[in-house]
């Protein structure tokens, strides 16, 4: 029964869409329909109904589904100082939800030691401009070895949410995205398989700045693309998860921690994830 269970767990984000779809559209589809095929349109709304009331089921029993992974030693995606967001080491799920393998996903920001600022959020401009941002056009890096297998950089790099204005459309944004898949919530990405079944994603680069191609073998360290601003972001940063298979629609996260990284204050390197708010540097 788990094994079911959790099977149907993994199609919940594909089940939302067309449930999605069907309560909408029946705001509008009711008062135009003749009587036999009001009586049809009931059943198929009762059968969304349903499917919603099954996913959430399923989400609640999330944390008892989820296979239990030992955290995996991976390579920092990024060099230099960057400021942890979003992060597992602070709570998991880490980005609120577990759908596109995001469990133990994290969010780095550039705030590097040259004096390059990184803007606060907040005052009057909404959309800030991505060249105003540390973390825009810099080198991402693969954080294992193994084959890429999905490599990707044709979506457009918007500008940032920088204040309140900006966030809320953001929010209404992502709804829209949602409709289009998981891609568009990820923008550009590349996806790396390890010899042994695991995935590891970097995503939210910048449009045309991927280094490799689906089916190029990389070592971790090598250098496959750059940071951008693409997909469901409110600013130029480098979004990072391990994943347990490559549909997003379908994966679960998987937890990991960076390989030989400075921590906050500590002068020393060890293996690691920072907590929100919290730096993380890497040797030169």
């Amino acid at each position: 029964m788990k094994r079911i269970l959790l099977a149907l767990y993994r199609l919940r984000g594909a089940l939302y869409i067309p449930v999605i779809v069907v309560l909408l559209a029946n705001i509008v589809a009711a008062r135009y329909l003749s009587d036999g095929i009001r009586d049809v349109w009931t059943v198929i709304v009762y059968g969304a109904l349903a499917v919603m009331v099954l996913c959430l089921v399923l989400i609640l029993l999330g944390r008892w589904l989820a296979p239990v992974h030992e955290p995996r030693r991976v390579q920092s995606p990024v060099r230099g100082r960057w400021v942890a967001m979003n992060s597992p080491a602070s709570k998991v799920p880490s980005h609120g939800i577990r759908m596109y393998g995001q469990s133990h996903a994290i969010d780095l920001v550039a705030e590097p030691d040259d004096g390059r600022p990184r803007p606060e959020f907040g005052g009057k401009e909404a959309m800030r401009a991505n060249e105003e941002y540390p973390a825009f056009g810099e080198p991402v890096y693969a954080m294992i070895d193994g084959v890429v297998v999905r490599s990707s950089d044709w979506r457009r790099d918007h500008r940032a949410r920088s204040n309140l204005l900006g966030y809320f459309y953001m929010m209404a944004e992502g709804v829209v995205r949602e409709l289009g898949g998981p891609g568009f919530i990820v923008g550009n990405h590349v996806t790396i398989r390890s010899d042994d079944g695991v995935f590891a994603t970097v995503a939210h680069l910048q449009r045309g700045s991927a280094e490799v191609q689906a089916g190029d073998r990389v070592t971790a360290g090598d250098r496959i693309g750059r940071c951008g601003n693409t997909g469901n972001s409110s600013e130029p940063h480098v979004h990072a998860q391990l994943m347990d298979r490559v549909s997003l629609r379908t994966a679960q996260g998987m937890p990991f921690v960076f390989a030989d990284v400075v921590l906050g204050d500590d002068p020393g390197a060890s293996d690691g994830v920072p907590e929100n708010g919290q730096a993380m540097a890497t040797r030169p």
